[in-house]
């Protein structure tokens, strides 16, 4: 039991970073040597598969994450928690899409609410630390700045930009949360 679960993970990661999250679950079945109905056993939906799979893939950015907590200037470990987060979620092609879905709360009973969750939490500590050293606005919540790094991860999976416009739009977000004299005193 426990070993058809971990080759479907492996299968399902394999088919996620080849075909995108959107991928065949029969295909993954058919790799992994299992019936389809063995699959659904252990993972009911599309959703959560995935959210097993990010578990599994969370591993590096966990490890990123420890050393980013190291860096003595907030703002820097926040710029690169950002990047990193980024890199996270561009993994799987279409993953964004549910991760903004999960992360909006149009889906509380998701199975990919809590990895969002945890996300947004990692993204919290980061942005906590730069606004208490006062380098990023009070009101920058921690989950618009993740949907703002999911929406740029999804322009980047879908190929629909060059990367100078990427280089703007990263940019831009930055320049939206950092604390300056003209954003200081606007809501």
């Amino acid at each position: 039991m426990i070993r058809n679960r971990t080759v479907i993970l492996d299968t399902a990661q394999r088919h996620f970073q080849r075909y995108g999250i959107g991928t065949s679950l029969d295909a993954i079945a058919k790799e992994a040597g299992i019936g389809p109905g063995t699959l659904y056993r252990h993972f009911p939906t599309r959703e959560a598969l995935l959210a097993s799979v990010l578990q599994l893939h969370s591993q590096e950015l966990v490890a990123r994450r420890a050393t980013l907590i190291q860096i003595a200037a907030p703002d820097e470990a926040l710029q690169q928690w950002l990047s990193a987060l980024e890199d996270y979620l561009n993994a799987f092609n279409g993953l964004p899409e549910p991760l903004m879905a999960a992360a909006r709360a149009s889906a509380p009973d998701s199975p990919l609410t809590y990895p969002c969750d945890q996300l947004i939490a990692m993204t919290d500590e980061f942005l906590r630390g730069a606004q208490h050293a006062g380098q990023v606005r009070a009101e920058v919540q921690s989950r618009d700045l993740f949907l703002a790094i999911a929406a740029v991860a999804w322009i980047r999976g879908e190929g629909s930009t060059d990367d100078g416009a990427l280089k703007r739009l990263r940019h831009l977000i930055q320049n939206g949360y950092q604390r300056s004299a003209t954003t200081e005193s606007q809501p």
